[in-house]
C-alpha cells in the first residue's frame, strides 16, 4: 500500500499511530487480564445530527479501508512506543504481529444516515477491534462533514457545477481529504492537485489576483494568459474595475472568452451587470464563475443570478459551521468468555446527560412509503422483519482482515446523489428542522 494513497507524507510507514494512548494502555491491560481475546462488536454511530442539518452523508470508508489495511506496529513505530514507555514489552510484542483479522460492516460511502445510523460495525477480538476506534472516527468525523456541506451546497446549486478551492484554508493533509469528501457530497472539480493526483478528480485552475497585479497594466496579464492558456480560459475581473475588465477581457480573448470569475463585491448585483455587458459585447457564450466565501446560503441566494458556477472554499473545508460529525465508537455486544463459541452479551453505557447507548449487535433498513421516498430509518436486534429485508444499509466491508472491495469514487458520488433523491422533498431545504425521517428501534 503506498502511503500517498491515504493522504500521508510518503516517509509516514504506517497509520498505528493515528490513535490515542489510552487504547494502548487499555490493549495492555486487557491482555494482561485475560479479557483481549473476547469477541467484540463495536458500532459507529452519531446520537443527533448538527443543529439544523435534516440528514448525513457517510464518507470515508474507502480511507477507513486503507487505515485498516495499513494499521502496522514496525520497527520504527514500537521503537517510538518503547521509549516512551507507553506500554510493557508483552504488549510491544503482541502489537508487532497485529494485523486486523475481523470483518467490518458498514452503510456503503455516499448513503445518508441518520441519529443512532448503526454507520460502521467493528467485530472481532476486542483487542485488535479498540486499536482502530480513533482512526476510524478521525477519518469519518471530518469527512463525513465535509461531504455533509457539500451535499446542501449542490443542493442549493441545482445544476449548477461547484469548484472546491479550500486547500489554503485548512491543513494541508486535511485538504486532500476534503476535496475528496466534496467530490462525494456533489462538488465537480477540485483546485487541490494531490487529491487529483491520489483520487482522481478533476483540477482546474487559472489565476489569482496577484497574477493581474504582476504586470503593469490589466491588459497585459490578461494578453499573457490568454497566450498561454487560450480563449477558453478564465479570467479574474475584479482586481481593479470590473466593467473595465469585463471589456479588456472581451478586447484581448474575443466573443470566444470561457469565462470570468468575480471574487469580491455583491455577488448578486455585479454578476447581472457582468452578464448583461458580456451579452452587449457579443461574448454570450463565456460564462461567469463567482467566488468569495460562499456557503449553501449564498449559493441559494444567486440562485436568480445568472452564475454559471459556484468555487467554494473556507466554508466547505469547515463544514460550514459544523467541522465534525459527533460520532462515536461504542462497544455493543462482548462475548461471555474467551471461548470463540461463547455466546455475545449486549452492553451499553447507562450514565445521564444524553451519552447513553443502545446495546447489542444492530440491522438497519430504510422503510419507503407508498411513492418510494424513504419515510423512516428502522434500526432492530435479531431477525430482520421480512418486509424490509430487501431494504437493509449495512454491506460487508472486511471479512477475515480481507478488504473485500473497493468502488471507484464516481460510484460513490453518484450514490449519494441517489440517497439524496430518495429523501423527501424537505431534505434539500436550508432551513432549520429535525432530522427529515425519524429512527425507529424495533
Amino acid at each position: 500500500m503506498n502511503t500517498a494513497d491515504l493522504g500521508l507524507p510518503v516517509d509516514v510507514p504506517s497509520t498505528a499511530l493515528f490513535t490515542d494512548h489510552y487504547e494502548l494502555t487499555m490493549l495492555q491491560a486487557a491482555l494482561k487480564g485475560g479479557a483481549a481475546d473476547r469477541r467484540s462488536v463495536f458500532e459507529v454511530f452519531t446520537r443527533r445530527l448538527p443543529e439544523g442539518r435534516r440528514y448525513g452523508v457517510v464518507a470515508g470508508t474507502g480511507r477507513v479501508l486503507d487505515a485498516i489495511e495499513n494499521f502496522r506496529f514496525d520497527a520504527d513505530v514500537l521503537g517510538f512506543l518503547r521509549e516512551r514507555r507507553v506500554v510493557d514489552e508483552p504488549t510491544l510484542e503482541w502489537l508487532a504481529s497485529y494485523r486486523f483479522g475481523g470483518a467490518v460492516w458498514g452503510y456503503p460511502e455516499g448513503e445518508v444516515y441518520f441519529p443512532g445510523s448503526p454507520i460502521l460495525r467493528v467485530e472481532g477480538s476486542f483487542a485488535e477491534c479498540v486499536l482502530l476506534e480513533t482512526v476510524i472516527l478521525s477519518i469519518l468525523n471530518h469527512d463525513s462533514a465535509i461531504a455533509a456541506a457539500a451535499s446542501r451546497m449542490a443542493s442549493a446549486a441545482g445544476e449548477r457545477p461547484l469548484i472546491e478551492m479550500g486547500a489554503r484554508r485548512t491543513h494541508e493533509l486535511a485538504a486532500v481529504a476534503a476535496s475528496r469528501a466534496a467530490y462525494v457530497g456533489g462538488f465537480t472539480t477540485t483546485s487541490d492537485l494531490a487529491a487529483g493526483f491520489r483520487y482522481g478528480i478533476p483540477t482546474v485552475g487559472t489565476s489569482a489576483h496577484a497574477f493581474t497585479l504582476l504586470h503593469d497594466n490589466e491588459r497585459d496579464a490578461f494578453q499573457a494568459q490568454v497566450d498561454s492558456l487560450g480563449r477558453g480560459t478564465t479570467l479574474l475581473v475584479d482586481t481593479y474595475d470590473v466593467t473595465e475588465a469585463v471589456r479588456l477581457a472581451v478586447e484581448v480573448a474575443g466573443p470566444e472568452l470561457g469565462a470570468v470569475r468575480i471574487d469580491s463585491g455583491d455577488l448578486l448585483l455585479v454578476a447581472h451587470r457582468v452578464r448583461q455587458q458580456l451579452d452587449e459585447l457579443g461574448a454570450t457564450d463565456t460564462r461567469i464563475i463567482v467566488t468569495s466565501d460562499l456557503d449553501e446560503y449564498a449559493i441559494a441566494s444567486l440562485a436568480a443570478a445568472p452564475v454559471d458556477a459556484y468555487g467554494v472554499g473556507t466554508q466547505l473545508v469547515t463544514g460550514s459551521g459544523h467541522p465534525t460529525c459527533s460520532m462515536v465508537y461504542k462497544l455493543v455486544a462482548r462475548a461471555e468468555s474467551a471461548d470463540p463459541k461463547a455466546p455475545l452479551v449486549p452492553v451499553a453505557k447507562k450514565s445521564t446527560g444524553g451519552k447513553t447507548s443502545i446495546g447489542g449487535r444492530k440491522w438497519a433498513a430504510r422503510r419507503l412509503d407508498a411513492y418510494g421516498v424513504a419515510e423512516a430509518e428502522v434500526i432492530g436486534l435479531g431477525a430482520v422483519p421480512a418486509e424490509l429485508s430487501d431494504r437493509q444499509l449495512l454491506v460487508e466491508l472486511v471479512k477475515g482482515g480481507q478488504v473485500l472491495a473497493r468502488e471507484p469514487l464516481d460510484v460513490v458520488r453518484d450514490r449519494h446523489a441517489a440517497a439524496r433523491a430518495n429523501l423527501p422533498l424537505s431534505a434539500t431545504q436550508l432551513s432549520r428542522g429535525e432530522a427529515v425521517i425519524p429512527t425507529e428501534y424495533v
